[in-house]
């Protein structure tokens, strides 16, 4: 499961990316009310992404933060190593962050690991391919399928 951190994190980025146009500055006690997420916990998610390169912020009356990168630059997989490390379930598949299985006597003709790394490398795939554009067109989606089905006379 994704932990609190990322998921305020991802949260607050589509947020950003629907809200902060033109470049322009959002304010963090805007975000935190919006996504309910408290003010001290998003500073500090903020300021990893901004680390990250995801981010930029403005200091002063006008300032706030803004991404530093376009909608279809960030997606998921980033956001998930950068706050919960590594994707993959077992340590020996793990791409940046890989370590030996203690009880692993061949690594080369393991089962095990050959399934896993078949799961690690299509759910990094699906992650990559969720950006912030993305999650941000599904949303839309969703709310014109939703707006369909409720029109009177709609069967469902």
């Amino acid at each position: 499961m994704l932990s609190k951190k990322t998921k305020y994190a991802i949260n607050a980025l589509v947020y950003l990316a629907r809200e902060s146009k033109d470049g322009e500055p959002v304010q963090i006690s805007r975000i935190a009310e919006s996504e309910n997420i408290p003010r001290k916990f998003l500073e500090a998610i903020l300021l990893e992404l901004r680390h990250a390169g995801m981010l930029n912020s403005r200091k002063g009356k006008t300032g706030g933060y803004y991404l530093q990168k376009t909608t279809e630059e960030i997606n998921i997989a980033d956001v998930m190593r950068l706050f919960d490390g590594p994707i993959a379930l077992l340590p020996c598949v793990a791409y940046k962050y890989y370590e030996r299985c203690e009880e692993c006597i061949d690594e080369e003709t393991c089962g095990i690991r050959s399934v896993f790394s078949d799961v690690r490398a299509q759910t990094v795939r699906m992650l990559k391919g969720a950006t912030l554009a993305e999650i941000i067109d599904r949303s839309e989606g969703l709310k014109k399928e939703i707006s369909r089905n409720k029109k009177p006379g709609k069967k469902k």
